[in-house]
């Protein structure tokens, strides 16, 4: 039977760690894919972007930013506004005002967010958003709207959502392009974030004098623990979205 010496040489697998990955920071949004839809009679973008929607309180605001895209420059810093600081949103807002050919927010209340629903409020705050860029005499061309649902455009059938909507001001007839985690590469976009996120959060500051107990001025109506145990002992108020499962 034949076996195996002590003399026999014996090979070692030595196991190679794999290189630690660098974290690299997130990049600039720009406005390369914007640019990818300029064509014949495209020429004005609408990058549309909306806060608030997970809430407990307060309204939803959806922020427009229109460009050229035939000589639209960049502007530095911009980012999605959540991966902002609330001091470089507050800094960066007057700039993007600025720097966007035309801009807008608008906002749908929680009362109205308990009657149509948050798809509805969102099409009613975009579209009060809409209304103040056709008044400003611009007429984008198409929309470029974060996320995978359009709910920006009326519905085919007509609904409450679009009779409100409709009451609102002109409802957003240009084609609506939906790009998932647009606000992290597209710059009208991110800029669209950063116009509702500071909006909508001078809001909320505003209302958390009436109510302190809440703590809006830090939570901006978002449902932290703080949030909820100051719900359970005082009960929703006017700006509670009810409807909702608050607890």
């Amino acid at each position: 039977m034949a076996s195996v010496g002590t003399g026999a040489a014996t090979r070692v697998r030595t196991q190679r760690k794999p290189a630690a990955r660098t974290k690299q920071a997130p990049e600039f949004p720009t406005l390369d894919v914007e640019r990818s839809f300029l064509a014949p009679g495209v020429t004005l973008l609408a990058g549309v972007d909306e806060v608030g929607r997970g809430a407990l309180s307060g309204p939803v605001s959806v922020g427009i930013a229109v460009v050229d895209l035939r000589d639209h420059g960049l502007l530095a810093d911009v980012r999605d506004s959540k991966l902002l600081k609330p001091e470089d949103r507050e800094r960066l807002e007057p700039l993007v005002r600025a720097w966007a050919l035309c801009s807008a927010v608008g906002h749908a209340s929680s009362a109205e967010i308990d009657a149509l629903g948050i798809i509805g409020a969102l099409r009613l705050a975009g579209t009060r958003a809409w209304f103040e860029i056709l008044a400003a005499g611009v007429h984008p061309d198409m929309v470029l709207l974060d996320g995978s649902h359009n709910w920006l455009s009326p519905q085919t059938q007509g609904s409450l959502f679009d009779a409100d909507a409709e009451a609102a001001g002109p409802a957003c007839e240009a084609p609506v392009h939906t790009r998932v985690k647009a606000d992290m590469s597209c710059l009208s976009v991110a800029a669209a974030s950063v116009l509702a996120k500071v909006a909508r959060d001078r809001i909320m500051v505003g209302l958390h004098e009436e109510f302190p107990a809440f703590g809006w001025n830090e939570n901006k109506g978002y449902a932290t623990s703080f949030h909820r145990d100051a719900l359970r002992l005082a009960g929703p108020t006017p700006y509670h979205r009810t409807s909702w499962n608050l607890i």
